[in-house]
């Protein structure tokens, strides 16, 4: 099979382009800019191009499929000669649909927890020895894993993220609806990519359309705690079989998370490398798809006390015996309020800093900034930062640091707009008994977090 990659350097392209490699394909691609980690990996699999730009010649009739990135454009001059000679082009959720019609496809979708659920999952089916007949694509590194995307003919289920966003430029239909699950799961609604769905009600109609594409014969395992979840997939349009789930039974002590497992004397308490109320709910989602993929609990809770997390999720960047300092990739005013309060659940005795960078189109958009209200209420001190240039480069209206104050809920937000005099500010603080959380999809215009952590812990 010879496959071609229009804006191969995207997260989610160059790991489906080095899967198909993988799979014994021919595979090309073109790319305006490919930046790292996307580079190097493609060069180690052979398959990075050797310039930067579009070439119209490297399309040609004896392609067998044209892939087209969302980072093209749709008047890219390769996919205007694609669809002049009559091939076939696919956004990549439609062409990994094309490569698993045969597997049962199980995808875990919701405006939060998505990455983080997905990866137990498949952080388990390892350890549970079911590696080899799982197939998988989620939004992160994991840890054991040398790709975020493996397709192969052996696999007979396939475990997919379910990103609620646009499937290409020239396709609106947001990906999760044309992966065509059998087994699903709902983890949350909460309003966002605005840019595309400027109403909430045609936001939530995407999860609506989603829950009931799952035929009869499927499996729809929701958060039940939540309301909207809860309204989408109790309704009669929902053919599938529904499982419901909310926050496991579980104790902190010293600083770690138990899960106290019910209905089994045999399973003691089990400690886990992850905490907070939304990880909590994560687990119980992800062990109920693992018990429809023929895992049983003792061997779930036997693998999920060495789950660590997805990157970026909750992540440790540096400790010592009286302070931390954690790096998260909340963005969105759910994920924002369940993280702040996962990380202030998990150390009552310290005080907590919470700092979040707004940097998506939703997050700079002056009509959506009031859904952060009260969203990081409970640090101690809260935290946000945004550069100017962004709203110039994103062609957004102007906001001032009194407006985002207001937003947030006023009180102990302070807002900064350059990074250098945050990351001064944070130095000059004393941190003995307190906690640095960090959160953007971003990275605060190039902080850097390992030195920033070894300076002030």
């Amino acid at each position: 099979m010879k496959v071609h990659f229009i804006a191969i350097g995207g997260s989610a392209m160059h790991n489906l382009a080095i899967a198909l490699k993988k799979k014994g394909f021919e595979v090309s691609g073109s790319d305006d800019e490919i930046l790292e980690p996307s580079r190097s990996r493609l060069g180690k699999y052979g398959i990075l191009p050797p310039r930067s730009g579009w070439f119209p010649e490297k399309i040609h009739s004896g392609l067998d499929a044209v892939i087209l990135g969302m980072h093209a454009r749709a008047d890219n001059p390769e996919l205007k000669s694609a669809v002049d000679m009559g091939l076939r082009v696919y956004s990549y959720p439609e062409y990994i649909y094309e490569q698993s019609q045969n597997k049962t496809r199980v995808v875990i979708a919701g405006s939060h927890g998505k990455t983080s659920i997905t990866a137990m999952i498949l952080h388990v089916m390892r350890l549970a020895g079911k590696e080899k007949e799982t197939d998988y694509m989620v939004g992160a590194q994991l840890e054991g894993f040398d790709t975020m995307v493996k397709i192969t003919d052996e696999a007979s289920v396939i475990v997919l993220e379910g990103d609620e966003y646009l499937s290409s430029p020239v396709d609106r239909r947001p990906k999760f609806h044309l992966y065509k699950a059998d087994i699903a799961l709902l983890s949350g609604i909460a309003w966002d990519h605005i840019n595309v769905f400027p109403a909430y009600e045609d936001y939530v109609k995407q999860f609506r359309i989603f829950a009931e594409q799952i035929p009869s014969s499927g499996m729809l395992i929701y958060c039940g705690s939540d309301p909207e979840v809860k309204k989408v997939a109790e309704s009669g349009s929902v053919k599938a079989g529904k499982i419901s789930y909310g926050i496991p039974e579980h104790t902190i002590e010293n600083g770690i998370s138990y899960l106290l497992p019910q209905g089994n004397n045999s399973l003691a308490k089990v400690p886990l490398s992850v905490f907070g109320n939304h990880n909590l709910m994560n687990i119980e989602g992800a062990r109920l798809v693992c018990s429809k993929l023929g895992v049983g609990d003792k061997v779930f809770y036997d693998a999920i006390t060495s789950f660590k997390g997805a990157s970026r999720r909750l992540e440790l960047v540096g400790r010592n015996d009286n302070a931390a300092m954690f790096r998260d990739f909340a963005h969105s005013p759910s994920k924002l309020k369940a993280t702040t309060e996962a990380v202030k659940m998990q150390f009552p005795g310290r005080k907590l800093v919470a700092c979040m960078e707004l940097h998506t189109f939703s997050s700079l958009n002056e009509n959506f900034l009031k859904e952060y209200n009260g969203s990081m209420a409970a640090a101690d001190v809260a935290i946000v930062y945004f550069n100017p240039h962004t709203l110039e480069h994103k062609k957004l209206k102007p906001i001032t640091a009194s407006a985002v104050a207001q937003s947030f809920g006023g009180g102990n937000v302070l807002v900064y707009m350059d990074s250098t005099k945050l990351t001064e500010d944070l130095k000059a603080m004393e941190w003995k008994d307190k906690v640095l959380l960090m959160m953007s999809s971003g990275n605060f215009d190039g902080i850097d977090f390992k030195q920033l952590s070894k300076e002030i812990l």
